[in-house]
């Protein structure tokens, strides 16, 4: 088997075992409310749900106060038009439909149920998607194959009272209309003057010249072209979506229609457009090559034929992907809160808008972060926003609700101030705080050497790392260990390619590890001998040495052994030049946010300056992520009622803070308990000054902070990322033994990206 068929291989693997494992599908229903005692049950249950019922069969708006419909979305799909997959049918689209459904949870906190009908009939299908109304507040309706979804959606949308949207055809649409719209300011031309070639006469295709045309664009200067050449008022096989687009003309192939066109769309296939015909284009054409995952024409080669040219595809690895994602989680969010009964033109123009804006907005310190060398400035290469601006839920959101409000198709009113603000507030729940991060990996270029590059769990990080396209590790190990667990765990990486690996046992820089280990620790009691037996069997030592040599930029530790005994060499070798550790500190990924934990693991029983320092380096690690710190000094005192020893280092450590003021809230010494429960501290210390619900949470001691995080991680299936060791300017990582993969993927993101940017 070559190599190219053993990374398929493993890649299939890989994509299968992510569905399966550890529970099969993507998707699972929580409960919002208590259920814990007999009260609760008769509260959701009988006799209790009866009192809802009757409110909402007397006023059926009231299903939006006592269901979860308002933020409920039904993604339906038969199956015959999945992209790249084509009719696969119901059940095997299944998986398609649940990525979708995770996508708008991710993006914008919609609830999505994924519904497969087993039904090619487009009225029948029309036909059950009506009935679902009652259920759900909007309709997302999905790879449904044209013209049945012409017709599907139509139904749907004169029937139901609730906004019906074919992403495939409007989220395409709205973001190609937002790149088109910059495009043409950059050039100076105007949508009602522009000629449009259009290849490609799908659903994607049509719904995109309509958008246009809702934009200004005008009907006699659109030449649309299908798999059997261009659509004219002669041919007879028209289908009634087509016809719209028929117009008298002599035109019959792709070269003719191309002579003096100002922006080409392709919604059609691999290699349709040849650098001659772009050549044929008018002056600093657009060109909008959207197949996937292969353009109509390379990037390279249009701009080879027209050197003014602006382009446009539908991947991530060349600038102004054209992508649904960032449109149609945004859109829902919007018509959802606004109540909307439909997704109209308004609406759909105010997407286009905003995104559009978005582009052309100064870029944030955040985006600035996680798409580091990319020039994220208005221009020919930067039509359209990146899909992980933190700014889209927002502000796209935002504009969708005020179009539905002015236009009249919203029976909510909302305050969009205070509404854009709660949007923000949201973009950083959840793992959504860690898109930046791995975009930052991607371009940092740094490297990252893991010291137990035998484990498995570090060489099924180092595959995911490849897959993510992020830093290139180096794996200190023997080459044989390495080679039979990569073989036994199926996975494609090859030494040199995928990772560099430095041998403990042979390599040939060892004489000059041992020297600089030597130097380092020559008067702290270590002889040449004892430095030259470490650096042979101390993966540790040696992954810390290669970071001070500069041969690696960061390393990563601790899946074997004790954090301290990790520490006491890390300590050794890199803590120099204003570097210490500060302190352990762990992110957890909750469903209700992100909640930071610290010092987890260094100091055991720090005094009040080093708990000082911790909630200082915490502060400002909070704010590499974007999230202004709400800092709580916890301890098992509840402001000033015990006198142990952790209780005055924590008084001792406010009090320092004080004296410093320090440029962020914290409060304490308190409980747990009190720290995230805002009424509660309010009643225990009226006037307090930490206002909400503290977002890092700094223990007077290593054992109730590790216990935190641990009950978080086990009892709350938080996600972790970290521990991170704050004050080594992110050169070095201690994760512990429990760590996992997906743990390991997330400390090599953080190690991987600039310390000015999360170190």
């Amino acid at each position: 088997m070559s190599l190219d068929d053993t990374k398929i291989a493993a890649d299939r693997e890989a994509a299968l075992n992510y569905h399966a494992e550890p529970r099969p599908g993507k998707l699972e229903i929580r409960a919002t409310k208590p259920m814990a005692t007999g009260r609760d049950l008769s509260r959701a249950y009988s006799p209790g749900v009866a009192e809802p019922c009757l409110d909402i069969a007397a006023d059926p708006a009231l299903a939006r106060r006592y269901t979860a419909k308002g933020n409920l979305v039904a993604v339906v799909s038969n199956g015959t038009a999945v992209l790249g997959l084509g009719n696969i049918g119901a059940q095997a689209s299944k998986p398609v439909m649940e990525g979708k459904a995770v996508l708008f949870k991710k993006f914008a906190g919609i609830d999505c149920f994924d519904i497969e009908v087993d039904e090619t009939d487009p009225e029948r299908l029309a036909d059950l998607v009506c009935r679902l109304e009652p259920t759900f507040g909007a309709i997302n309706l999905e790879d449904i194959k044209a013209p049945d979804c012409f017709i599907v959606e139509k139904i749907c949308r004169e029937r139901m009272g609730i906004p019906v949207f074919h992403d495939d055809q409007h989220g395409t649409a709205i973001v190609a209309a937002a790149a088109a719209s910059n495009a043409l300011r950059i050039t100076g031309k105007r949508f009602a003057e522009i000629r449009i070639v259009a290849l490609g006469a799908g659903a994607a295709g049509i719904a995109c010249l309509k958008m246009l045309m809702v934009m200004g664009a005008r009907a006699e200067h659109i030449t649309m072209i299908d798999s059997k050449g261009v659509v004219h008022d002669g041919r007879e096989d028209l289908t009634p979506e087509k016809a719209e687009f028929a117009r008298r003309t002599e035109m019959r192939s792709t070269m003719e229609a191309m002579e003096g066109a100002d922006l080409f769309l392709g919604v059609s296939g691999p290699g349709l457009l040849t650098p001659e015909m772009v050549a044929r284009m008018a002056p600093d054409p657009i060109v909008f090559a959207l197949a996937n995952p292969v353009p109509e024409i390379m990037p390279e080669a249009a701009r080879a034929a027209a050197p003014g040219a602006l382009i446009a595809t539908g991947r991530s690895d060349y600038p102004n992907q054209v992508n649904n994602v960032l449109c149609f989680p945004f859109i829902f969010r919007g018509a959802l809160d606004a109540g909307a009964t439909t997704i109209n033109d308004e609406m759909k123009i105010a997407c286009v808008e905003a995104i559009a804006g978005l582009a052309r907005a100064p870029a944030s310190a955040e985006l600035g972060a996680a798409y580091q060398g990319e020039r994220l400035s208005f221009g020919p290469d930067y039509l359209i926003p990146k899909p992980f601006d933190p700014r889209l839920l927002p502000t796209v959101a935002t504009a969708v609700a005020r179009a539905a409000i002015e236009s009249g198709v919203a029976t909510r009113d909302l305050d969009l101030d205070a509404y854009a603000a709660g949007l923000r507030g949201q973009v950083h729940r959840s793992s959504l705080v860690m898109r930046p991060v791995f975009e930052a990996a991607r371009s940092a270029g740094r490297r990252i050497v893991f010291a137990e590059g035998e484990e498995p769990r570090v060489l099924r990080a180092v595959q995911a790392m490849r897959e993510e396209g992020m830093a290139r590790p180096i794996l200190v190990g023997r080459p044989e260990v390495v080679a039979a667990r990569i073989e036994r765990e199926g996975l494609s990486l090859q030494p040199g390619e995928a990772f560099d690996l430095v041998n403990p046992e042979s390599d040939e820089r060892y004489r000059d590890y041992w020297g600089s280990y030597h130097a380092i620790m020559s008067r702290r009691g270590v002889s040449p001998d004892l430095a030259k037996a470490i650096l042979r069997t101390n993966s540790t030592a040696i992954a810390a040495v290669m970071v001070h040599r500069g041969e690696a930029d960061s390393l990563i530790c601790g899946t074997v052994g004790a954090y301290s005994w990790h520490l006491k060499y890390v300590s050794e070798v890199l803590a120099r030049d204003h570097l210490q550790p500060v302190g352990a500190m762990s992110l957890i990924l909750l469903d209700r946010g992100p909640l930071f934990v610290a010092d987890t693991h260094v100091h055991l029983e720090p005094d009040a300056g080093q708990i000082a320092q911790t909630m200082i380096a915490s502060a400002r690690h909070a704010r590499r992520f974007g999230l202004a710190p709400k800092v709580a000094l916890c301890s098992g005192s509840q402001f000033g009622s015990l006198d142990s020893r952790a209780a005055r280092a924590a008084r001792d450590a406010i009090a320092l803070l004080d004296a410093q003021g320090a440029d962020f809230e914290y409060e304490g010494e308190m409980h747990t308990d009190a720290a995230l429960d805002p009424d509660l501290r309010e009643r225990l210390l009226p006037g307090n000054r930490l206002r909400g619900r503290a977002n890092i949470l700094v223990y007077a001691g290593a054992e109730p902070a590790g216990a935190a995080r641990n009950l978080l991680k086990s009892m709350a299936e938080g996600i972790e990322v970290g521990p991170v060791l704050m004050g080594m300017g992110n050169r070095a990582h201690i994760v512990t033994p429990g760590v996992t993969v997906r743990g390991l993927l997330n400390i090599s993101a953080l190690a991987a990206t600039p310390v000015e940017s999360y170190g």
